[in-house]
């Protein structure tokens, strides 16, 4: 368990997870742990844990391990339960009221008092034994302790009181019937700096709902706000069924509303009595109201459609069966089943309308072909815009790049056509200058200056001698 987690627990995490097992009827686990925190962690044993396992063990009838608990605890604090250990005096109270010992839980009560007249005055210990002693009999004296805790209570020194004390009082108010004392104590906790949470006053309008005070419950509804707290689904759900089993299914409807407006999402069986108990009382459309309203927020069943379909069948709103059962086909998250189908399908039956379904359905499907054709069509559309997108941005860099291409070519081509030119001209310099060439003339330059004239050449060739030519053209 705790021994395998990846940090060392410290005792609090134990109180914090035995607690959470103990008040989710997990009992032996939380035995466990226990074991566990002594034996294998070496701590020492924490008297409040010991608290939470009576409890636990009161809670499923299990006397003799309250009992058992108390002497082990008692045997690990050296054979006295004093100081902080005070904390168990109300379990082991509720242990002896279990066995029908009076006498000896009485007896357990006033050495608690003897403790708490040594200053070790506790919150936890104290709304423990207010409990032990409302819940068997004793309120007389729970009132007298209450009182005394009031007195004590001095914040943030001394914190004698919490939140706990005022809820156990208003059960125990409860218990004598003296629903408007527990109504002023709930109301006047935060003259203690305690302020009542939405489970406090779920739990007195609980109560004030089951004992037949619809009104007074309404009234303690209507100081939730004032005091800063936000009703709950559970509260509307309280009051929604009050006003119903008591006729007045209108105002069941608008707690209903009011429930959904505030943002809570009351669960499928709520919804389904509610507008059960207005077909009853034949608010059909009010149904119909209540069931376009949550037919999108609630995960609905068959039953659910079927009954409200039934009701618009029975009055003859056939156009309603259907478009009821064009929503569910719509609807993605939904499923018109075959059975579904076929029930809507026997109710148009009724007056030669059962067609009527084939034809949507198939509709339906066309229209479902004809989307995922236009999908289709538009994810093409969306890569040409994006290819054409890219095009539009290559394009000016191509362009830029053939006119660059363009002009080296034409430069080539000029660079090509200037050497040829270059090299034809030499070759008419070489001619005329081996022609030229002679042992009086042996400047090159003049001979090629002087090449431009034809008769001077040819008088020059012809003039030369033998041996000049010979010299000419080893050169």
């Amino acid at each position: 368990m705790v021994n395998e987690a990846p940090l060392s627990p410290s005792p609090t995490t134990y109180r914090i997870m035995i607690k959470g097992l103990v008040d989710n009827g997990k009992l032996e686990k939380a035995l466990e742990l226990k074991d566990e925190m002594i034996a294998i962690k070496g701590f020492s044993p924490d008297p409040v844990i010991y608290h939470y396992l009576m409890v636990g063990c009161v809670r499923s009838g299990d006397s003799d391990s309250v009992f058992r608990l108390y002497e082990e605890l008692k045997e690990k604090m050296g054979g006295e339960v004093v100081g902080n250990g005070v904390v168990v005096y109300g379990g082991l109270m509720k242990g002896y009221f279990m066995r029908g010992m009076k006498k000896e839980a009485m007896e357990c009560y006033g050495e608690f008092l003897r403790e708490n007249l040594r200053g070790k005055w506790s919150a936890v210990a104290n709304n423990s034994v207010l409990d032990a002693l409302c819940k068997n009999g004793e309120f007389d004296e729970a009132l007298k302790l209450f009182e005394s805790m009031l007195r004590e209570h001095n914040p943030p020194k001394s914190l004698v009181v919490d939140l706990g004390s005022f809820n156990v009082m208003v059960d125990g108010y409860c218990l004598e019937g003296r629903y408007k004392d527990a109504i002023e104590v709930l109301l006047k906790m935060g003259d203690y700096r305690c302020n009542p949470d939405t489970l406090s006053f779920n739990n007195l309008i609980d109560q004030l709902c089951s004992n037949g005070m619809l009104v007074e419950a309404e009234t303690v509804y209507g100081e939730m706000d004032g005091k800063g707290v936000k009703p709950d689904e559970y509260t509307y759900v309280l009051l929604m069924d009050t006003c119903i089993k008591e006729n007045r299914i209108d105002d069941g409807a608008a707690y209903f509303r009011k429930m959904v407006e505030s943002g809570s999402r009351p669960n499928l069986a709520v919804y389904n009595r509610l507008v059960d108990e207005l077909v009853k009382v034949g608010k059909i459309d009010e149904a119909k109201s209540f069931y376009d309203m949550m037919v999108k927020k609630l995960k609905m069943d068959d039953e659910s459609y079927k009954f409200m379909m039934k009701t618009m069948s029975d009055v003859g709103k056939l156009d309603e069966v259907l478009k009821m059962a064009e929503g569910i086909i719509d609807d993605e998250e939904a499923e018109f089943s075959e059975e579904l189908q076929e029930f809507v399908k026997g109710e148009l039956r009724k007056d030669g309308r059962e067609e009527e379904l084939t034809k949507l359905l198939e509709e339906k499907e066309r229209q479902k072909a004809e989307a995922k054709a236009k999908e289709v069509e538009a994810a093409e559309a969306s890569k040409r815009s994006a290819k054409a997108v890219i095009n539009s941005l290559i394009s000016p860099i191509g362009k830029k790049e053939a006119e660059t291409e363009s002009g080296a070519n034409e430069n080539a081509i000029e660079a090509s056509l200037a050497n040829k030119g270059h090299a034809e001209k030499g070759e008419s310099v070489e001619e005329a200058t081996i022609a030229e060439f002679s042992p009086t003339h042996v400047n090159t330059e003049e001979g090629v200056n002087k090449g431009d004239d034809s008769d001077e050449t040819e008088a020059t060739i012809a003039e030369s001698s033998p041996t000049d030519a010979n010299t000419g053209r080893s050169n």
